[in-house]
C-alpha cells in the first residue's frame, strides 16, 4: 500500500537535500511535486489542496527558513499534516448498559463487509471478548452461507436462524432481533451483524439500515469500503455518513491498492476514523490502523511496531527460543531451516515484511533485493528439504551426487536448485555461528540474503 506515493516522495525528498535554505522561488517546484503525487494517489482534490497549502505556510515559516537541513523540516511537517488527515487512533465503543454491546457492519456489496466481519470476531477474541456472528442478508443465501464457514474457521458463535416467510426487511429485522436474543442467551458480550449490500447506495438500502439502527441501538456503525475503489469508496463512506452517522471506517484490500488515496480522503471527508484496515485475504489480516504507522509508511520511514506485532503473533514462541539456543550450540539442522521457511510464510509475503522496513540506512539493500525475490522458491525449498531423509536432514554433509539426483526428482526440482538451498543453509549456519553472543547481530543479519533472492 502507497507504494506510489511513498516512491514520489523519496524523490521529491532528494530534490530537497540539494537545496541549502529554503524559500519560496525553490521550494515551489516540490511543493508542485508532492501535489501531483498526492493526486496521482488517488488523494481527493480538496484535501491535496489543503495538505499542500499547509506545508507551504509552514514550510516558509521562520524556523524552517533559518534551518540547515530543508529536507527533513519538510518531511516533518508533511508528517505533521499527514496525521491532521489521518486523524488520532480511536478504539472501538464496546460499551453498552444492556450487553451485547452492538457492532453494524455497513457498505456496498462486494466491498469485504462479510470476511472484515469474522477478522473482527477473531480481533475481538484476541481481546478478550466473546463475539457472536448473524447475518441478516437475507437477499443472498451464498453471503449467509458465507459467513457460516468463515464463523467454524475462526471460531466463534453464529447465529445462523432462518429468515421468515416474510417481506425482507422483516426478516432481517427478526433475524437481528432473535441474535440479540441468543447473544445474550450465550453469554456473548459484543454481537457483529453482516448487513446487506447493494452494488450502489440506493434509497431502498438506506431505508434498511436506518432501520435496523433503530432496533439495534449499536455502539458502533462500521463502513466497509473497498480501497482499491479509490474516491468511489469515499463518496459512498460520505453517502452513507450522512444517513446513518457513522461511527468509523474500515478500509478492506489495502495490500492490494499500492496507490492508498482512500485513507488519506475518508476520514477528511466523513470526519470519522478509520479504525481497521485489511493487510491480507487471511482471516488474521485485520490491523488496528495507527495514523502515525501509516504516516511513517507513508514517507518511507517504514512501520516497524506493526511488524513486531505481526511477529508476536505468527511465530510461535518455542520454536523462536529453540533456535536461539541451537544458533548458540551450532546445531541448527535442515529440518530448522525448513521450519523457520513456514514461520516466515505465516507472516506474509516477504515483499510486504519488506515494505514496512525503512527505505533509508542499511534497509535500502533489502528493499532493491525484494523486488526481484522469487515468493514460490520458499515452496520450492520447503518440497526439497521434505524429499530428504532424517538423517539427511540432520547431517547434510552426507548429502552426495546420487543423493542430489534423487532429492531432486522427489522435489520435482534440479538438482542446480537442490545444490542452491544447501549453499543458502551453511551460508546461514555460518551466519549463526558469527553472530552468536556477537554484539553486530543487526549488522550480520542486515547482510544475510533474502531466501529466493538471485545469488
Amino acid at each position: 500500500m502507497f507504494e506510489t506515493l511513498t516512491d514520489k516522495l523519496q524523490r521529491v525528498f532528494k530534490t530537497l537535500r540539494g537545496e541549502g535554505r529554503l524559500s519560496e522561488a525553490n521550494i515551489a517546484e516540490p511543493l508542485a511535486e508532492i501535489r501531483l503525487a498526492l493526486l496521482e494517489a488517488d488523494v481527493a482534490q480538496q484535501v491535496a489542496d489543503d495538505l499542500v497549502a499547509a506545508i507551504r505556510r509552514r514550510s516558509l515559516g521562520q524556523e524552517v527558513l533559518q534551518s540547515l537541513s530543508p529536507a527533513e523540516q519538510v518531511v516533518k511537517i508533511l508528517r505533521d499534516e499527514l496525521l491532521q488527515v489521518l486523524g488520532g487512533e480511536s478504539r472501538l465503543n464496546l460499551k453498552s448498559a444492556r450487553p451485547p454491546a452492538v457492532v453494524l457492519m455497513a457498505g456496498l456489496q462486494g466491498s469485504g463487509k462479510t470476511t472484515s466481519s469474522a477478522k473482527l470476531a477473531r480481533w475481538l477474541k484476541q481481546q478478550g471478548h466473546r463475539p457472536l456472528l448473524v447475518s441478516v442478508d437475507v437477499y443472498r443465501p451464498a453471503a449467509r452461507q458465507q459467513l457460516a464457514l468463515l464463523a467454524e474457521q475462526v471460531p466463534t458463535p453464529l447465529y445462523a436462524g432462518e429468515p421468515a416467510a416474510a417481506a425482507p426487511i422483516d426478516a432481517g429485522l427478526e433475524l437481528a432481533r432473535n441474535a440479540r436474543r441468543e447473544a445474550v442467551r450465550q453469554g456473548c458480550d459484543i454481537l457483529i451483524v453482516d448487513t446487506a449490500g447493494r452494488l450502489h447506495v440506493d434509497a431502498a438500502l438506506m431505508g434498511e439500515m436506518r432501520q435496523l439502527k433503530e432496533l439495534l441501538a449499536p455502539q458502533e456503525i462500521l463502513f466497509v469500503a473497498d480501497a482499491m475503489t479509490g474516491q468511489d469508496a469515499v463518496r459512498s463512506a460520505s453517502a452513507f455518513h450522512q444517513e446513518l452517522a457513522l461511527t468509523g471506517v474500515v478500509l478492506t484490500k489495502m495490500d492490494g491498492d499500492s496507490r492508498g488515496g482512500a485513507a488519506l480522503s475518508v476520514r477528511a471527508v466523513t470526519g470519522q476514523p478509520i479504525k481497521f484496515m485489511g493487510a491480507s485475504e487471511r482471516l488474521d489480516g485485520l490491523e488496528v490502523f495507527h495514523p502515525d504507522r501509516i504516516a511513517g509508511r507513508i514517507l518511507g520511514m517504514g512501520d516497524i511496531l506493526s511488524l513486531i506485532e505481526r511477529a508476536e503473533q505468527a511465530v510461535d514462541q518455542k520454536q523462536a527460543q529453540e533456535l536461539e539456543r541451537k544458533m548458540r550450540s551450532d546445531s541448527f539442522t535442515l529440518a530448522d531451516f525448513r521450519d523457520q521457511l513456514r514461520q516466515v510464510k505465516k507472516l506474509g509475503s516477504l515483499e510486504s515484511l519488506v515494505k514496512m522496513l525503512p527505505r533509508v540506512g542499511p534497509f535500502q539493500q533489502l528493499h532493491r533485493a525484494s523486488a526481484s525475490v522469487d515468493e514460490g522458491q520458499i515452496t520450492r525449498t520447503e518440497a526439497i528439504i521434505n524429499s530428504m531423509t532424517e538423517q539427511e536432514r540432520r547431517h547434510h554433509q552426507i548429502i552426495n551426487g546420487s543423493r542430489r539426483k534423487r532429492i531432486a526428482r522427489g522435489s520435482g526440482v534440479s538438482v542446480q536448485e537442490v545444490n542452491q538451498v544447501l549453499k543458502q543453509y551453511v551460508q546461514m549456519r555460518k551466519m549463526f555461528k558469527s553472530v552468536a553472543g556477537s554484539p553486530f547481530l543487526s549488522k550480520k543479519l542486515m547482510n544475510a540474503r533474502l531466501p529466493g533472492a538471485p545469488q
